[in-house]
């Protein structure tokens, strides 16, 4: 071994010194004529990996000193020295082949080297086989690792400085719609900033639908490969929305408790006006029979009023009947009417509502009769609990907006039909406006509208809302009509 710039051994070191210290090398080293490719001379490493002397590798030639397949065939192996000797330097990946048999995978590199004599190529090579193992382990365990991250229900995001997404897992960009790595996390947080605590959150990808997520946070630092805040999380939003419909049912059961309680009093209530109510009936019937036929002509005004409190009176007396049968769940008292009477008969009612709150009302009833088979008064109640609504919605907007339509007629599928129509704010956005929690006055109980879904379902019929136009809201009920001639007028009442 000589001096790169001189050509001469460094001074104080022998030839013989070199020679010792490639002996003590741990690598193997082989040295190969650079023409034809035989074996000169190999240190005591390779010796002892490969179990001959320098003597038996000599003669050697490939296919006795190499596996026998073809990516360690001859001609590769003349083509890799060959390589080497062209450029310098070339580096593979060989097996060789001990003289036990065993076949011990290498990492060489074959360099050209410029003795004073002749050219040769060195090639130096170690076993590879337990690295390979371990690659191979490290490659099985990342699969193994991504197929899991890629079926957990869990997503797992970290989040670097200012918020931006570092790393996602394949199961974290599936619940978000997309890769969300390299993003601002904030763009997936519907409400509220990125979070940093354990919670309850809405997440989704830009112009995705929202869900609901449970999340959870840990800082992590893997050796400065990956560092900041870890964020998992899951899909809980069936959870929610079953909590949701649980907490509306919960306030249905509360209605319904008090819906029962209101059904007590209102039999106890029954019960107590009907005798001030017969005994106001009986002093009105006297009062009227005292006044002499000269009276009555003279004074027909203090007639009509007597004709009128008794036509009040009767009427509570129908509607405290009704309502005894209604709460007490007694037979229905049904009978064959027109929609168009009992609008008529509640008229009076809605009138004196509407003037009261300075809102103009008005009726369009369908010429044709509406038969139909139903309790007359709490169909009424259903009508007035409409109107009334309306009128008092209207009656929120300045007096020359405030105007209430009443309408019937029949329906594509044949059904007698009411609407009471609006110009206020629009249909009520929850979906439980008939089901006892819904109620925008300050003072409501929502139960006006739950008690008319009940009546109009338990007479077969169906009620809704829908919007008006150009605004307000159209709350409309249908009942089946019933085939034959119309039925008689449901009462004297006012139109």
């Amino acid at each position: 071994m000589r001096d790169a710039a001189t050509g001469v051994p460094p001074q104080g070191t022998a030839p013989d010194d070199f020679r010792e210290l490639l002996q003590a090398l741990e690598y193997c080293v082989l040295l190969h004529d650079a023409r034809t490719f035989e074996i000169l001379w190999a240190n005591r490493a390779a010796c002892d990996v490969l179990g001959r002397t320098v003597d038996e590798l000599r003669p050697l030639k490939a296919p006795d000193m190499s596996r026998n397949v073809l990516q360690y065939g001859r001609a590769f192996g003349h083509r890799w020295l060959g390589r080497a000797v062209e450029h310098g330097v070339s580096a593979t990946e060989w097996c060789y082949r001990a003289k036990t048999g065993e076949e011990i995978l290498t990492e060489a590199v074959a360099t050209r080297v410029e003795l004073s004599d002749r050219t040769v190529v060195m090639v130096q090579f170690r076993d590879i086989a337990d690295e390979k193992a371990v690659r191979r382990d490290l490659h099985r365990t990342e699969s193994r690792l991504r197929a899991l991250l890629g079926s957990l229900a869990e997503g797992i995001v970290v989040l670097g400085d200012a918020d931006r997404v570092l790393f996602a897992s394949e199961s974290a960009a599936r619940l978000l719609g997309r890769d969300p790595t390299g993003d601002d996390f904030a763009a997936y947080c519907c409400d509220t900033p990125v979070p940093d605590r354990e919670g309850r959150y809405r997440f989704a990808a830009p112009d995705g639908e929202p869900r609901w997520y449970a999340a959870t946070f840990q800082h992590i630092d893997t050796e400065g490969d990956l560092s900041g805040r870890m964020l998992l999380f899951y899909d809980i939003t069936d959870r929610v929305h079953a909590e949701e419909r649980h907490r509306r049912d919960t306030q249905r059961l509360d209605h319904l408790a008090r819906y029962n309680a209101m059904g007590d009093m209102a039999m106890a209530i029954a019960h107590e006006v009907s005798q001030p109510l017969a005994a106001a009936y009986n002093f009105v019937e006297g009062a009227r029979g005292r006044l002499g036929e000269r009276d009555r002509d003279g004074d027909e005004s203090v007639s009509w009023g007597l004709d009128n409190a008794v036509r009040q009176i009767e009427r509570a007396r129908r509607i405290l009947g009704s309502l005894r049968q209604y709460v007490g769940r007694l037979e229905q008292a049904e009978r064959l009417t027109d929609l168009n009477d009992i609008v008529r008969d509640c008229a009076y009612f809605i009138e004196l509502r509407a003037r009261q709150h300075r809102v103009r009302v008005g009726f369009d009833l369908d010429p044709a009769p509406l038969p139909v088979c139903c309790e007359n008064v709490l169909i009424g109640q259903v009508v007035m609990n409409l109107a009334f609504n309306a009128v008092d919605e209207m009656a929120r907007w300045p007096a020359e907006e405030g105007a209430v339509l009443v309408t019937t007629g029949r329906g594509a599928d044949g059904h007698a039909e009411l609407a009471v129509h609006d110009q206020g704010h629009g249909p009520p956005p929850d979906e439980g406006v008939f089901d006892g929690v819904f109620t925008s006055k300050a003072n409501g109980s929502g139960i006006g509208l739950a008690l008319s879904h009940r009546i109009i379902t338990r007479h077969g019929g169906r009620i809704g809302v829908r919007p008006n136009q150009p605004r307000g809201a159209v709350f409309h009920f249908a009942l089946p009509t019933v085939p034959g001639p119309a039925a008689a007028p449901a009462g004297n009442g006012n139109t």
